[in-house]
């Protein structure tokens, strides 16, 4: 799991990775509302506390409940990697400093 490659860099991907993750999720957050308007306008003119119980009920709504939470999901765990390579580097540079410190002795 660890890398050849210098912390920053490292940091820089998780975080790209993290922040395309993140904005796929909240992309299916903020269309939310937008995919039960247009189910419900599909339904034609009937009442829209019916529409809106009919689209609710629907495979489909909730496909696209379990694709948000998924996709927050995953978005989350990229976050967890981010901040394990932060954590990471924090060791690292203090088990540095800890060596120079015992050379010096």
């Amino acid at each position: 799991m660890t890398s050849n490659a210098p912390f920053s860099e490292q940091f820089r991907l998780k975080g790209l990775e993290w922040s395309d993750l993140d904005a796929a999720a909240r992309m299916l957050e903020e269309g939310k509302t937008t995919f039960l308007a247009q189910r419900m306008a599909a339904l034609g003119d009937i009442p829209v506390s019916r529409a809106e119980k009919e689209v609710k009920a629907s495979p489909e709504w909730a496909d696209y409940i379990k694709k948000m939470v998924n996709a927050k999901t995953l978005a989350n765990r990229a976050k967890i990697e981010l901040e394990f390579t932060r954590m990471r580097y924090w060791e690292h540079s203090g088990t540095e400093a800890n060596k120079r410190a015992e050379m010096k002795l």
